[in-house]
């Protein structure tokens, strides 16, 4: 079974990712699997808008700590080229497609599901769902280009109080906050996307295109620079007890107890 689906229609190109049974938990496959499709989906005429979306009652759950780490040749975990071979990429794909791009969260966004729902043009979210940058549980600071993106978006306050504190963001309040574009019932969630999406297949896609690079254009960091940053950042936080603990105790379910080494 595929860990992405992609369905063409209409002039809207639908990626889902396809692992439910781990609510959608990001791993290696599934970053070069959406690469790939995205880079399809900027070279195929038919294609006018993208929608990305997951499967089953979660959009992505943040990166699938099961799958474990790969390591240094000192043995410590190698955030910093995880970051940049198997998360990094899609965010820049998303933001610097020239299409526009749906992210419809039907379900939660943790962590790296933060940062990907994010890196769309326009955010739909199911009123269940929510937003989480549940890095700081880890012991880490967040990545995805989570660092570039949010406190653009509303703020350093309250960027910070999201990433220091890992509480969920409801759906009502990212729409409050400027965070997503809208907010509809979970049963209407992907009918507002099709009819948004629909829209903006049947638009001026190089208008679209040139808005797209004159934004990201304007920001005041460019994000390659930036998760260039947040890659580092990981990494050296991968030797910290803190992170042995946070890894720990997620997967055995528990609260972590952290030291501040």
């Amino acid at each position: 079974m595929s860990e992405l689906t992609t369905d063409i229609r209409d002039g809207v190109c639908w990626l889902r990712i396809n692992r439910p049974d781990r609510r959608n938990a990001w791993n290696a496959a599934v970053g070069a699997q959406m690469t790939e499709a995205l880079h399809h989906a900027e070279h195929d005429p038919a294609v006018r808008c993208v929608v990305l979306t997951g499967a089953g009652n979660a959009f992505c759950s943040g990166v699938d700590l099961r799958d474990g780490f790969d390591r240094t040749p000192s043995g410590d975990p190698d955030l910093y080229g995880m970051h940049q071979r198997d998360f990094a990429p899609t965010i820049l794909r998303l933001r610097t497609l020239p299409l526009p791009v749906i992210t419809a969260v039907n379900g939660p966004a943790v962590g790296f599901g933060f940062g990907l729902a994010m890196a769309g043009d326009f955010m739909l979210m199911a009123d269940s769902a929510f937003l989480r940058l549940a890095f700081v549980a880890l012991g880490l600071n967040p990545d995805s280009g989570g660092t570039h993106m949010l406190p653009g978006l509303i703020g350093r306050q309250r960027a910070t109080e999201v990433a220091m504190l890992g509480e969920p963001v409801t759906a009502r309040r990212a729409v409050d906050w400027g965070i997503a574009h809208r907010n509809v019932p979970d049963a209407e969630l992907m009918d507002a996307t099709s009819e948004l999406a629909t829209r903006l297949a049947a638009g001026p896609s190089k208008a679209y295109a040139s808005i797209k690079a004159a934004f990201n254009s304007g920001e005041r960091h460019s994000l390659v620079e930036q998760l260039e940053l947040e890659g580092r950042l990981v990494h050296s936080l991968a030797t910290t007890a803190d992170f042995a603990e946070g890894v720990a105790a997620f997967l055995e379910r528990r609260p972590a107890k952290f030291t501040g080494s």
